[in-house]
């Protein structure tokens, strides 16, 4: 759904309590759509999640929503779903860090309530799409197919999160923040101007569900102590740990190891293997990853055919690198131009063509440059 629709929409809102959200239903609203602002109630118990400014699950921001709601002129609703996300966002991310993988859940989310969810929910009602403050552009083409792209301002793209979406999705998507080149204190600007009170609320961080941003803990808390050790590429055992899971790929501190390496150099966590809760840590040219495998593609329009030359994104605030990416049945295989590090089973890769998001996928498996075994799902 193009952010220039040539005929008024019914249009829902999805409302965090923010300030690009809220922005985004105001520019909406301004368009000459019909538009009705929804808060999603993602916790049973709202008070544990983060208070304050920071998080975008809280009492707090579902005051805010509303009262932004109430300044632009729109009906405004609370939706709960809270079941839906304890199970496709927090569970899952509970799951992957037990499997020794490293999961994106604001990721998971756009995929499963905010675009799955959510807009199911709003198509039966007789909306024709869901609004968000995301960064991002959906382009529609002469033949009437979409294409999801990156925003035009680089520094505020949020499509890495996005690139979850199929073309259906991006039939009933609007994003009208994704065209503005302008900065974040022009939004927060443009805020004041029409009288939103986000204007200078701060923007949300960390993970909406870890109350206090320590995922460690919360992890340990749903998991248990799991004591296991800390071994070299070699399998030496350098020391202790109470729970593999509190690890990520490439972690260099909080290691907890009692003695130097060898050379004197920092040590990093090469894999976790959840199978006998071991962490394998090493020095930083061991991380160096050449090619990956990547399971559950999902495609933002036509999929890709044959061998192609793409850049792809490994992380929501990382840089681009240039890959050769094939499909190989229900798997992708990617090729990268230049070692990378840094790169984690369970993260989502996400390729692009010029500004075009193509799609994206879970990596499954790593190569690395050097003798170490490859990391593996």
């Amino acid at each position: 759904m193009t952010e220039t629709s040539p005929r008024p929409l019914r249009v829902l809102a999805a409302m965090s309590g923010g300030v690009d959200s809220a922005v985004a239903a105001a520019r909406a609203a301004e368009a000459g759509h019909d538009v009705t602002g929804v808060h999603l109630a993602l916790s049973a118990n709202p008070q544990s999640f983060r208070t304050g400014a920071r998080g975008c699950c809280t009492i707090e921001d579902s005051r805010d929503a509303r009262r932004a709601a109430d300044v632009i002129g729109i009906p405004f609703y609370v939706w709960d779903l809270a079941e839906r996300f304890r199970e496709d966002v927090v569970e899952d991310f509970i799951a992957e860090y037990e499997a020794g993988r490293t999961p994106n859940p604001c990721l998971r989310c756009n995929e499963k309530i905010k675009f799955a969810a959510l807009l199911d929910k709003a198509l039966a009602l007789g909306f024709d799409a869901v609004c968000t403050g995301h960064y991002a552009k959906v382009v529609t083409l002469p033949d009437g197919t979409r294409e999801l792209h990156r925003a035009s301002d680089m520094a505020k793209d949020q499509s890495y999160v996005l690139g979850v979406l199929d073309e259906r999705q991006l039939a009933h998507a609007l994003f009208p923040l994704g065209d503005t080149v302008t900065t974040k204190d022009e939004i927060r600007a443009e805020a004041e101007r029409r009288g939103l009170a986000v204007a200078k609320k701060p923007d949300s961080h960390d993970i909406c569900f870890i109350a206090d941003g320590d995922t460690q803990g919360f992890l340990a808390s749903r998991l248990g102590k799991a004591e296991g050790d800390i071994v070299d590429e070699s399998g030496n055992r350098l020391g202790g740990h109470d729970g593999a899971y509190g690890f990520t790929i490439g972690q260099r501190k909080g290691l907890r190891i009692g003695h130097p390496a060898p050379d004197g150099k920092p040590r990093y966590v090469l894999d976790i293997s959840p199978v006998n809760n071991t962490v394998t840590v090493g020095p930083a040219e061991a991380l160096d990853v050449t090619a990956l495998t990547a399971i559950k593609p999902r495609w933002c329009g036509r999929a890709p055919e044959g061998p192609g030359t793409y850049t792809a994104q490994l992380r929501a605030h990382g840089g681009e690198t240039e890959v050769t990416a094939s499909l190989e049945g229900d798997e992708l295989k990617v090729a990268f131009t230049e070692p990378v590090r840094g790169v984690a089973p369970g993260q989502a890769i996400v390729l692009y063509d010029g500004t075009r998001v193509v799609g994206s996928a879970t990596i499954a498996t790593t190569t690395r440059a050097r003798g170490t075994a490859p990391a593996t799902a």
